[in-house]
């Protein structure tokens, strides 16, 4: 018995649809306008308000909670570094870009301070009380009341260094089921691994943690920056991590210094981003870091490239 024409058409036109999503899903991911910054590296940047505010990105990372030892002294052990700029007034900005639609995150920085679990633990509590969705009588929140949205590994040393984070994540990531429903927030955990250190995150994937976003920095190391250098260390990391739910980030610097790793925005536009928009992978783009991006308007580009 023939179909009737109108149920024709619509399994054309369906065969049509699946045929375009497959060539698009073949061609990679394409442009995703996902653009995470760094913030709270210089004084002279601006407030995080007026970051998130610029309409330009889509998350922020505020740098550092650096690890200064691993001690069990909590007084001693961790350093919110923000480069001069006064905490009064960031807890609400933070709150005013979570209400625009731009979570915020917490960077970790320390090599291999973390010698134990019990380390681990004592920095996930720390964590967890004073900056993300727990609260405890006598903890001080440099933040206030604001909850961050995720903690961010900032990785140098490889394996050794990030032994313990996958500890340190799984007990935040505890803490955040067994809290009281409407009590937490999702918490997005991240990584931003040097370019050469393609092991990096493989001790976190092998604990079960999957992160969301992995901002591979493509500046800083003569190994693996300018065009073609980018080019080639992309296709392993995009090779290397393909867990779902991962997105892998074009870590770029705004510096303007070719010293740095810098490129062009011809170069960027032309060589690059095409390349790296094939992995089915691809997320966005991560700036380092505010200061520079406002002096050199460099996002400006890459937004609407990315």
């Amino acid at each position: 018995m023939a179909m009737p024409r109108p149920i024709l058409i619509l399994a054309a036109l369906l065969c049509v649809v699946q045929i375009s999503f497959l060539a698009r899903r073949a061609a990679g991911t394409g442009k995703t306008s996902q653009l995470t910054v760094f913030w709270g590296r210089h004084k002279d940047e601006g407030s995080l308000r007026e970051a998130c505010d610029s309409g330009m990105y889509t998350a922020v990372i505020v740098s550092f909670l650096n690890i200064v030892s691993g001690h069990d002294n909590a007084k001693y052990n961790y350093n919110l570094d923000l480069s001069g700029h006064p905490l009064a007034g960031i807890g609400d900005d933070i709150k005013h870009c979570q209400i625009t639609g731009v979570p915020v995150s917490l960077s970790l920085r320390g090599a291999g301070a973390l010698p134990t679990n019990q380390s681990a633990l004592h920095l996930s509590d720390h964590l967890w009380f004073s900056y993300l969705s727990g609260f405890q009588k006598g903890v001080r929140r440099p933040f206030g009341d604001a909850k961050l949205d995720g903690v961010d590994f900032f990785l140098d040393h490889g394996k050794e260094e990030e032994e313990y984070y996958g500890v340190l994540a799984k007990d935040l990531q505890a803490k955040r089921r067994q809290s009281p429903a409407g009590t937490t927030k999702p918490l997005q955990l991240t990584a931003t691994p040097g370019c050469a250190l393609l092991t990096a995150g493989r001790a976190l994937a092998a604990a079960g943690i999957t992160l969301e976003r992995i901002h591979v920095r493509f500046y800083g190391d003569a190994s693996c920056s300018g065009g073609a250098w980018v080019e080639d260390a992309w296709g392993k990391w995009a090779a290397a991590y393909r867990r779902p739910g991962s997105r892998i980030y074009l870590g770029l610097t705004a510096s303007g210094k070719t010293e740095d790793g810098y490129l062009y925005p011809k170069e960027l536009y032309y060589g690059v981003i095409p390349e790296v928009q094939k992995a089915a992978n691809y997320g966005g783009v991560m700036l380092w870091d505010r200061y520079y991006d406002k002096r050199n308007e460099y996002s400006s580009y890459v937004k609407y490239w990315a």
